[in-house]
């Protein structure tokens, strides 16, 4: 017998920049897609942190902690103020992580709100499951800033989540005080969860002090963070989230469908990386590459001022591009990937038409390298068009 289903299935929606880079992004010589700074070799990381090899090659191959090792989930739990261990899930990444939320928390008839653009994979898995994404602007003529009247428009006693990416991918904007204030008051005007991505907090451009963190700010948060953006480890593959004692469980029990455990060794080396001693020279190498890069990416693109803008980011590895070319961003960064073997996000993939992401936290002559090849598309695409 055919049982007709009593609600329309949600049409499954792809993570459209993860997709793009899954396809394109191996095996590309000047590769500027990636968000995080540019990856440390193990050697150099067990050099950096002074692990014993012998003793890491003498464990076993076996199942780690499932929710964390002790001794990761106590440094991860020192980062922040008031937390403790207990407080403290370890994650196959901040994906995972963001996963978890969503299955965790959104019930039917549940909102989510977000700030575009963004990173979307926690609104593309609220959209896959059927609940309403609602998006409130962030305005590049505001130097990226929330539009704090469109929040309060959106947020409403149906919102379960307020999802906030800190400092922003792809912009590089730090909330402000005021702009922090505004988002836990409509939080908690209908007693909604903040989930707060931070994983590019410690990848400030113009000072040394770290983005806060929204825990302890508010009873309903979540923090998410891991070692791929700010500590240039992603293959590690290892991400963490902080939450009230009484959602930990919960958000364990679904870990434990999803992925059982991050991997031993992952948690092995990011334990060691996140010795305070060791993580202040991680924070230093990301930031002297961060500064330095997009330092080397404004003068070039400054050549061309009719053609090239960028609102300067406040941290991250990355810059978010503005572009006046008679050509869309998905065709500029095919021709760039064919032409010049070079690969960049397009701005399509978040929302915005003429951007692209630009990755600048790399060696320098690498850097210039692409610059380079950027301007020499630049200057065909301006022939062809007779401009």
């Amino acid at each position: 017998m055919n049982i007709k289903a009593s609600k329309e299935k949600t049409s499954f929606r792809p993570f459209a920049v993860e997709q793009f880079l899954s396809e394109c992004e191996h095996g590309v010589t000047y590769n500027f897609s990636e968000s995080g700074v540019h990856p440390m070799s193990y050697g150099e990381l067990i050099e950096l942190a002074d692990i014993g090899l012998e003793e890491l090659l003498a464990q076993r191959v076996d199942y780690p902690q499932v929710n964390g090792n002790e001794l990761l989930r106590d440094r991860i739990a020192a980062l922040y103020d008031a937390a403790t261990a207990s407080n403290v899930l370890v994650t196959v990444g901040a994906t995972e992580a963001n996963t978890l939320v969503a299955n965790t928390l959104l019930e039917s008839g549940d909102n989510l709100v977000c700030f575009s653009p963004t990173y979307e994979q926690l609104a593309g898995n609220a959209h896959n499951r059927g609940f309403d994404v609602r998006w409130v602007t962030q305005r590049e003529d505001d130097d990226w800033a929330i539009d704090l009247n469109a929040l309060a428009s959106a947020v409403d006693s149906d919102t379960r989540l307020i999802h906030v990416v800190n400092p922003n991918n792809p912009t590089g904007r730090v909330l402000s005080q005021d702009q922090r204030a505004v988002l836990i008051d409509q939080a908690r005007r209908v007693g909604a969860w903040i989930v707060a991505d931070e994983v590019y907090a410690g990848t400030e451009r113009d000072t040394d002090t770290p983005t806060p963190s929204f825990w302890g700010c508010y009873e309903r948060v979540i923090a998410i963070n891991s070692t791929s953006k700010a500590y240039g480890l992603p293959g590690l593959r290892l991400g963490w989230l902080l939450a009230p004692d009484s959602l930990i469980d919960s958000l364990w029990r679904r870990h434990e469908y999803a992925s059982i455990s991050a991997s031993d060794m992952s948690m092995r080396l990011t334990s060691a990386a996140l010795a305070p001693e060791v993580r202040a020279k991680l924070t230093l190498r990301a930031r002297t590459l961060i500064r330095r890069g997009f330092d080397t990416l404004a003068s070039s693109i400054a050549t061309r001022p009719e053609i090239f803008s960028v609102v300067p980011p406040q941290a991250s590895a990355m810059s978010f591009v503005r572009f006046q070319l008679p050509i869309r961003s998905e065709e500029l960064v095919k021709r760039l990937l064919h032409e010049e073997d070079m690969l960049v996000v397009p701005g399509a993939h978040f929302g915005r038409e003429n951007y692209f992401r630009f990755s600048s936290a790399l060696p320098e002559a690498h850097l210039k390298k692409g610059l380079t090849k950027l301007h020499a598309l630049t200057d065909r695409v301006i022939g062809e068009a007779g401009v």
